[in-house]
């Protein structure tokens, strides 16, 4: 199974997915990384793994136009899924077509909740423990043209602990993600299984 990774910031998760490939929990391997940031961890990341990385954002293919080079880059990568990983903008209507179905997004809350425009990283976590719920946790779903509203894939409950702050609470998410996103992977990665009638 051949991924491609879409980042903006640190890359922590990305750093997961590696890790799993590399120690062959995870049957994958990481095509590409793309990034709308040159300077992100994501892309520092997968330069140190030996991983293909591309620059692309508004700025850099003004002609091109960006959806189409996120494209060009994707299907030249021969990518066979599309992982949205703390990825800050969304994607144009000829990559979503191209690939619907296959472009997974991580959200670090039980989506419905405390998702949509302008809920990303602690600003999540700082919702949740506003709201004082008593759980939260990461969902998968497939992506389309608005923010977390693809169907769900998977999902894993956090317990809020009454002393946690945004950080302890983030931390405990953000691990949680990872594994859940390494096994949902794991499973997509199963040949299916032919009937016999």
């Amino acid at each position: 199974m051949r991924l491609a990774v879409l980042a903006s910031h640190e890359g922590m998760t990305l750093q997961a997915v590696t890790d799993a490939c590399t120690s062959g929990v995870l049957p994958a391997e990481i095509a590409i990384v793309i990034s709308n940031n040159s300077n992100s961890g994501a892309i520092r990341r997968a330069e140190a793994a030996n991983l293909t990385t591309a620059h692309i954002s508004g700025k850099t293919h003004i002609e091109q136009g960006e959806d189409h080079a996120i494209l060009s880059a994707l299907t030249g990568a021969g990518v066979d899924y599309v992982l949205l990983l703390g990825y800050m903008k969304k994607l144009g209507p000829k990559t979503l077509r191209h690939f619907q179905g296959r472009i997974l997004n991580t959200h670090p809350s039980l989506l419905p909740k405390f998702g949509g425009h302008g809920f990303f990283g602690r600003r999540v976590h700082e919702a949740v423990l506003a709201a004082g719920d008593e759980d939260t946790g990461a969902s998968i779903h497939l992506v389309d043209t608005e923010y977390d509203q693809g169907p769900l894939l998977a999902q894993i409950k956090v317990p809020v602990d009454p002393n946690d702050s945004v950080e302890t609470l983030e931390a405990r998410v953000k691990a949680a993600e990872q594994k859940l996103l390494v096994n949902t992977l794991a499973e997509l990665a199963q040949p299916l299984e032919v009937s016999n009638y």
